[in-house]
């Protein structure tokens, strides 16, 4: 009798558990999570539970299985858990200029190619699909996060959204008749409407993105920045980008573009600027009075001839900085955050002569958390924790360049490729599965980039058409 009762008990306390197990509506498994969290906990044979656009469970497979019940289990034992990586510099509609003009100076490139191609052919409907053709190739990099600077912008956020990819996007502000629009002010306008828009939405931030210094007049400098504190949005510009913007600003107002912006009073609120290239110590210490946050395009900068920003100095200082690509017209000719970690660490150690700066895991980190404290979001992405959105991709280590694993960071810093990332969840939803992309149809988008690569070439001049 006494064993009768001591089974029933244990049938009981089993019925139990089970009906207390939380539901999921996913269950992801690898061999191991980097979750990038404060601890920067590491969990072998890890999972993460997702419900909605949330994570609801990260623990080890056990744990999570014992904890929830789902109809979806993705199984990637021979794969890396890992946050989405975040792109926090680029122009995503340029994919459609990819190698339009390569190997040339700044100034050149700008004033030369890329802004008479715009004024030829940038519409609603080349933004649409050059947005779509940039964030085909960022979801199958493993980018669920971008940061852009761009024209039509609230074309580009609906084209975004719809692919189900999150996106800091700028409104570009600049001091020369526009694609879009015609003046600074008609601009800010724009904008206005623009961020109103889409306030509340759950993938968009809308965001103002004056071009630059020497490309914006300081009157629409000062009336970018009104407007982003207004709403309370981000500011993206680039600053310092060469050494020519820095030596003309100096010539012309004895102040470098950091203390020019300081003292416009563009710095105060949440700014974002790109490159940072050619700073002095002052500037860095304007940066980390500010809480500034540093987009690193170090492949940019790189094929551009820009110079090395000083990275390690900035983050000795606790100055967010996270990797961009920064499109892919001349500057840069991929989505691919992966890539710009090797380079972007290789780079701080090569101009420092010490292989201990930028280690691996720091690396990682700027892909990720890092890279979502620059932009402003680091309590709703950028690491696996209960609460945040479900923002998450898995990478295969079974392949050749994945074998054998010692170390999860240095394999992702330095070994790891594009083509290795195997599924990406955005918000809590699978964008990209076994490889295959879910929310974009790359047979029609090919199509329509060939479209316009014919278009694009028939409006060029002589002087400026790419070699084929």
């Amino acid at each position: 009798m006494l064993r009768f009762f001591s089974a029933l008990l244990s049938m009981n306390l089993f019925a139990g558990a089970a009906m207390a197990a939380e539901s999921a509506d996913w269950i992801v498994h690898g061999k191991y999570v980097i979750t990038m969290d404060a601890t920067h906990r590491l969990i072998p044979d890890g999972a993460v539970a997702v419900r909605g656009s949330r994570i609801v469970g990260v623990g080890t497979q056990a744990e999570i299985r014992t904890r929830f019940t789902s109809p979806e289990i993705i199984d990637r034992s021979d794969s890396l858990v890992l946050p989405g990586l975040i792109d926090t510099h680029t122009h995503a509609p340029m994919s459609l200029f990819r190698g339009i003009a390569d190997d040339k100076h700044l100034q050149d490139w700008l004033e030369n190619y890329i802004f008479p191609a715009e004024s030829k052919n940038v519409d609603p409907d080349f933004v649409r699909w050059g947005t779509r053709l940039a964030c085909l190739e960022m979801v199958r990099a493993g980018i669920t996060t971008y940061n852009d600077m761009y024209y039509f912008e609230m074309e580009q956020a609906e084209t975004t959204k719809e692919a189900g990819v999150r996106g800091v996007l700028g409104q570009t502000v600049i001091g020369f008749p526009a694609p879009d629009f015609k003046s600074w002010q008609a601009t800010i306008a724009g904008t206005d409407k623009y961020i109103q828009r889409f306030a509340k939405d759950d993938l968009i931030v809308p965001a103002v993105a004056p071009h630059a210094v020497y490309t914006t007049p300081d009157e629409a400098l000062i009336a970018a920045h009104q407007l982003s504190v207004k709403y309370n949005v981000p500011l993206t510009i680039h600053v310092a980008e060469t050494e020519k913007e820095r030596v003309d600003l100096l010539t012309k107002r004895h102040l470098t573009p950091v203390q020019l912006l300081a003292k416009l009073g563009v710095l105060d609120g949440r700014v974002i600027a790109a490159h940072s290239v050619w700073l002095d110590d002052h500037d860095l210490t304007i940066y980390k009075e500010h809480g500034t946050g540093v987009a690193h395009c170090p492949s940019s900068n790189m094929k551009l001839a820009s110079g090395v920003a000083p990275v390690a100095e900035m983050l000795r200082l606790g100055i967010h900085v996270g990797f961009g690509t920064d499109g892919f017209a001349g500057s840069n000719d991929t989505a691919d955050i992966l890539q710009e970690m090797d380079i972007g660490a290789k780079l701080q150690k090569v101009i420092r002569r010490d292989p201990t700066v930028l280690p691996a895991e720091q690396a990682v980190e700027m892909a990720t958390l890092g890279g979502a404290r620059v932009l402003g979001l680091d309590q709703e992405i950028g690491s696996l924790e209960e609460g945040k959105r479900a923002d998450l991709i898995t990478i295969s280590v079974a392949g050749a360049n994945a074998v054998p694993m010692y170390n999860v960071y240095s394999q992702i810093a330095y070994a790891t490729k594009a083509g290795n990332v195997t599924d990406v969840f955005i918000n809590g939803r699978p964008i990209v599965r076994d490889r295959h992309p879910l929310t974009l149809n790359p047979a029609e988008i090919y199509d329509h980039a060939e479209k316009y690569k014919a278009k694009i070439l028939a409006s060029i001049s002589n002087n400026s058409t790419p070699k084929r």
